[in-house]
């Protein structure tokens, strides 16, 4: 009978070996395929997360400042067309004068 406990208790230990040898394996595969993951990632020239977003945001203020200019274009087109009918009316209302 004593033997049969040692024999599991024996086996007991070699699994809970096993177990741990098995978790280290993996934390150190898990590590290696980072590594190379990352160094793949480096070799794509690819932007940062922050490089992004401050390109994102560049992108978006110019997008503002072009439709306020071209508010600002339309009023000087509006301004300019009133004053070239106002002088072409002023032109049609002066009559030349015949002597």
């Amino acid at each position: 009978m004593q033997t049969q406990n040692r024999f599991f208790d024996d086996l007991a230990r070699v699994a809970a070996g096993a177990v741990g040898a098995l978790s280290g394996m993996r934390s150190e595969v898990e590590t290696r395929i980072r590594e190379q993951l990352e160094r793949v990632l480096a070799g794509m020239d690819l932007v940062s997360r922050d490089e992004f977003e401050a390109v994102k945001a560049m992108a978006a203020k110019a997008r503002s400042e072009q439709e306020d200019l071209q508010k600002r274009v339309a009023g000087l087109e509006s301004q300019l067309a009133a004053l070239q009918t106002a002088s072409r009316t002023t032109a049609i209302d002066a009559k030349p004068y015949v002597g």
